[in-house]
């Protein structure tokens, strides 16, 4: 009798302290500001991939740890959004390196896809067909997703703003195809191979790897800008250079230009023009 009484005893003792841990877990679980330590399998290529990190809702406006360093910062705004944030040296962490500015975007009419690379055009139509539209007023039949576009048309009526080509729908979103088209005017598959293997990624500045462009998400547009009232004016309205080296290339980020530094952003002036690069 009293060994089964310190077995209860003991069973109970073991019961009380993990039911402890979950509620302490629990609150943890559900703040809003994500310190360093779970970031920490992120930035290591040894760890497993980093799974979404903040289960916080994404409808909510984020703020990041103002305590947490640049890459940190930022790597807590895009996983919420992203299911799976990839590992450094691989080449999808190249692609989100280069064209993941978008994944910090706050508006709750913007959509995102899950992961950096469509694999076809199917794909691509797929996630396409989830999106709002709207179209970029003065143009034949350029679209953006409609918070996009209409942050841009609030800039047009500020500025005169011009696409890149004047007018067509290769300046905004984009399909697979199109994306396809343009890689193969400027690298071939070979090009493709050494950016996969980490050995090139000058082309990066330039085109966009197939299946991996911002305009397939309706988040970019190609402009002739040429003054700082025009990129002022974009500016205010959420619109940023985040391309490195790919000068006509405007992303839609949503944020004002204040708070790019505190979302991780770094600043940087190439040749007289202002880019803001993600920090990976």
């Amino acid at each position: 009798m009293k060994k089964l009484l310190k077995k209860i005893k003991f069973f109970s003792i073991v019961i009380l302290i993990i039911f402890t841990l979950v509620a302490s877990n629990e609150i943890t679980h559900h703040k809003i500001a994500i310190t360093a330590q779970p970031l920490n399998g992120c930035l290591s290529t040894d760890s497993l991939p980093c799974t979404d990190i903040s289960k916080k809702t994404t409808s909510e406006p984020f703020i990041p740890d103002a305590k947490l360093n640049n890459q940190e910062r930022f790597l807590s705004a895009i996983a919420r959004k992203l299911s799976t944030i990839p590992q450094p040296g691989t080449y999808e962490y190249t692609l989100l390196r280069m064209y993941g500015a978008v994944f910090v975007n706050q508006d709750v009419g913007i959509k995102l896809p899950q992961k950096d690379i469509f694999a076809s055009e199917q794909e691509t139509q797929d996630f396409q067909a989830t999106l709002t539209m709207a179209h970029v007023d003065g143009t034949n039949d350029c679209y953006l997703q409609k918070s996009a576009a209409d942050a841009l048309n609030k800039a047009r009526v500020q500025q005169q703003i011009p696409l890149k080509s004047g007018y067509g729908s290769g300046d905004c979103t984009r399909t697979f195809n199109t994306n396809l088209r343009f890689w193969h005017k400027y690298a071939n598959d070979q090009v493709l191979a050494k950016v996969q293997q980490g050995k090139e990624t000058k082309i990066l500045g330039l085109v966009a790897p197939p299946g991996t462009s911002q305009h397939l998400w309706g988040l970019a547009i190609d402009l002739r800008i040429g003054s700082k009232e025009q990129r002022k004016a974009l500016n205010q309205n959420g619109w940023f250079q985040t391309v490195e080296n790919d000068i006509p290339h405007w992303t839609y980020v949503g944020l004002s230009e204040e708070n790019l530094s505190l979302f991780g952003f770094k600043k940087q002036a190439i040749r007289g023009i202002t880019y803001w690069i993600t920090p990976l």
